[in-house]
C-alpha cells in the first residue's frame, strides 16, 4: 500500500497554509480600513472600487481555503491566483502609507 501522502504534500501545506492566513489578515484589514476612512486622496468610487476587490479577493481566497482543508492540504492554487492577490496587498499597503502620510503629526 502506498503512502497516503505524495511528496511535497508537507511543503505545500507548510508553505501555502501560511500564506492563506497572511492574505486573510491583509485583507480583513484592508477591508476595515476602506470601510472606516474616507481618503482625500482618492475619489469615493476609487475607494469604493478597491473595497469591492478585496471583497472580491478575500471571497476568492475564502473558496481557496476551503479546497485547500477539504483536500487536507492536497491542492495547490495556481500563481495566476496568488500574483494578483498579492498585487491587490501591495496596492492596499500603498494606500494606507499614503492616508498615513497625510497626516499631522
Amino acid at each position: 500500500m502506498g503512502d497516503s501522502n505524495p511528496p511535497g504534500s508537507d511543503l505545500l501545506k507548510t508553505v501555502l497554509e501560511p500564506l492563506l492566513e497572511d492574505f486573510q489578515y491583509w485583507f480583513a484589514r484592508s477591508r476595515k480600513f476602506l470601510e472606516t476612512e474616507r481618503l482625500s486622496f482618492m475619489s469615493e468610487q476609487e475607494q469604493s472600487a478597491l473595497l469591492l476587490r478585496v471583497k472580491q479577493a478575500q471571497d476568492e481566497l475564502s473558496t481557496a481555503k476551503m479546497l485547500f482543508t477539504a483536500t487536507d492540504g492536497q491542492v495547490g492554487i495556481d500563481m495566476a491566483m496568488i500574483n494578483p492577490w498579492h498585487q491587490l496587498v501591495t496596492e492596499c499597503w500603498h494606500v494606507s502609507m499614503r492616508f498615513h502620510q497625510a497626516r499631522p503629526a
